[in-house]
């Protein structure tokens, strides 16, 4: 019997951006662990035969220092996806003109090194907006996958500014951070953005998901592919692995119970998950004590891999698990070989 699709991805967030939204001195040098975790990752998913698709930083792959381990993502033949240049979590508040010139300049550096131009999208720090989806439309990306639908962003909010280094100035540009309460409404199951009108509308049957997402208009096209990420059915709490490593932190039982519960929510209400990971999932304190404000990072490296070890095999037991791109052509949408093409730059730096 054929497994359904889930998909999985990894937003390859660097050090420097982790160092910049917490107001820590010392980013604008970025520094960089993609030399330790980038091995290591991939390492952990050739063990498993597992292909996904990783969202690069444009800003990192504009740096020399990091050529090598970007270049061994694709080579290894994982998918890669545009994760914005700057990497600002407010990127909800960038004019148009701005939104285009982010993406842009990323694409043109990810597909210097990568030999890869990305199709799909997911915003830093989950952000979006009607500019940000109409720019990625007009782009030709085939699909976004920005939201994250729970209802628990205002206490990320609250969380994040207890703990960051902000002036009042930053707290005022950063005050719409993970969304509100309404984000828990949003549907877990992809759909499709239809981009006509003056405000974006969710189209959620699937056969209208084929019809919307390719068809041209004088803007460029009319909609756009969302896949979610998955959050806990009926619930809407989260159940990405960064969730489960803070579990961890207090029982390897307590984690595993809330990730079977999740895998069988999802299974119930016919949710194919889309898990996400973070380089963080693969680092520890032995690794990096730079980044104690993130509470899993009080782990070793090693019992953290172990538990993203068993979280992913226990998908794949009930999963086929593939990167996003093959969720989206699984949805009807065509996905077509990115590599090498070549790309007008328009407003590009």
């Amino acid at each position: 019997m054929t497994k359904p699709i889930a998909s999985l991805s990894l937003d390859l967030d660097n050090k420097w951006s982790y160092m910049k939204t917490h107001g820590d001195a010392g980013w604008e040098s970025f520094p960089s662990y993609l030399d330790v975790v980038v091995p290591r990752f991939l390492e952990f998913l050739e063990q498993r035969d597992l292909k996904i698709t990783v969202f690069v930083v444009g800003q990192d792959a504009a740096l020399e220092k990091n050529h090598d381990a970007l270049a061994s993502i694709s080579a290894a033949g994982h998918e890669i996806g545009n994760h914005s240049f700057h990497h600002e979590p407010w990127l909800h508040l960038y004019s148009r003109e701005q939104i285009n010139d982010e993406l842009a300049h990323a694409e043109e550096h990810i597909e210097r090194v990568t030999g890869e131009r990305p199709i799909g999208f997911r915003g830093p720090g989950f952000s979006l907006s009607p500019d940000v989806l109409r720019v990625l439309a007009d782009r030709g990306y085939q699909y976004d996958c920005s939201t994250f639908p729970t209802f628990l962003g205002p206490l990320a909010r609250l969380y994040y500014f207890l703990t960051a280094r902000l002036d009042e100035q930053q707290k005022q540009e950063r005050k719409k951070l993970f969304g509100t309460m309404g984000e828990g409404f949003r549907p877990l199951r992809p759909y499709a953005w239809d981009l006509n009108g003056a405000v974006p509308r969710i189209v959620s049957v699937k056969s209208e998901i084929a019809a919307i997402s390719h068809q041209p208009s004088a803007v460029g096209r009319t909609g756009l592919l969302e896949i979610p990420v998955t959050t806990m059915p009926w619930f809407k709490v989260p159940m990405h692995v960064s969730y489960l490593l803070y579990l961890d932190q207090f029982s390897r039982p307590l984690a595993m119970t809330y990730w079977r519960m999740a895998l069988t929510l999802c299974r119930l209400s016919g949710v194919a998950p889309s898990l996400l990971l973070h380089p963080l999932d693969f680092l520890g304190r032995d690794d990096d004590r730079d980044l104690d404000f993130f509470p899993a990072m009080r782990s070793p490296s090693a019992r953290k891999v172990e538990l993203v070890g068993k979280v992913i095999d226990e998908m794949a037991r009930h999963y086929q698990i593939v990167p996003m791109r093959e969720h989206a052509a699984s949805l009807g949408v065509r996905c077509v070989s990115t590599a090498l093409e070549p790309l007008e730059m328009a407003g590009a730096h």
